[in-house]
């Protein structure tokens, strides 16, 4: 596998940090983020910290026929992200269940939280039934697992 481990962000303590830069295709009429986008900047941190873990979902597709799929996702917006910002997304994983995981993530521009997200993931066949975590997958995540921590 290549290594894409600065293009998929890094690990700092034990939080996941994406950084993006917002873009004008990113913004309304007024040069704000537009809210939905919110949601994309955490897919993209989300997928790059599985794949930084070694666990692109793909690959993971491919050896269990399986995908993650959002369940739940509650939003907090705070501040205003704007064009040409450079902002982070950092994530953490909360819990991990049988066929399920947690994750706390926060949109920042510096110290400044511009967003925050829960959400709620599950491990679902291409039927949308719900199947347990592999093992090893489960463990490895497990080990990443910070209950009340704040990004």
């Amino acid at each position: 596998m290549t290594d894409v481990s600065g293009a998929s962000g890094r690990m700092d303590g034990e939080a996941h940090v994406f950084p993006l830069r917002v873009y004008y295709e990113d913004t309304d009429a007024a040069g704000v983020v537009y809210y939905a986008n919110y949601l994309k900047f955490a897919e993209r941190a989300r997928t790059e910290w599985m794949r930084l873990l070694g666990v692109a979902h793909g690959e993971l597709q491919r050896r269990t026929g399986a995908v993650w799929a959002v369940r739940r996702c509650a939003i907090d917006y705070l501040r205003p992200a704007r064009l040409d910002d450079a902002i982070e997304v950092r994530t953490r994983l909360r819990a991990v269940g049988g066929a399920s995981a947690e994750i706390e993530q926060v949109v920042r521009r510096g110290e400044t939280e511009l967003a925050r997200l829960d959400i709620r993931l599950a491990f679902i066949t291409p039927a949308g039934r719900p199947v347990r975590l592999p093992g090893a997958l489960r463990a490895k995540m497990q080990s990443f697992v910070q209950p009340q921590s704040r990004p």
